[in-house]
């Protein structure tokens, strides 16, 4: 059984890309793994199976990622950029807080 997992980037004003992960999307693993790798490299990725802080391993061809106003966890976990790192982003705690530009 895989984690499912979205990486939230935005790309506009009220614009965030949605790129979809398919396996180990939860903390221990995602944030590591995503260290290395910058929101450009992400967003060129377009749709990804895992992430691996050595490779990005994508679907080919890839779905263009759905692009929604607010960061939105549809899945088990959904990740931003934020000041320079990746993080965990709680939807509903972000509410009420300023989100990552």
């Amino acid at each position: 059984m895989s984690t499912r997992a979205q990486i939230a980037i935005r790309i506009g004003p009220e614009q965030w890309a949605h790129i979809y992960c398919h396996f180990d999307g939860y903390p221990s693993h995602m944030l590591p793994a995503l260290a290395p790798w910058t929101p450009e490299d992400i967003l060129a990725a377009k749709e990804i199976r895992q992430v691996r802080a050595d490779e990005l391993d994508c679907f080919d061809p890839p779905r263009e990622p759905p692009i929604l106003p607010l960061p939105t966890r549809e899945l088990c976990h959904l990740y931003v950029w934020q000041d320079g790192a990746w993080v965990e982003l709680d939807p509903e705690a972000a509410q009420t807080e300023e989100l990552p530009s």
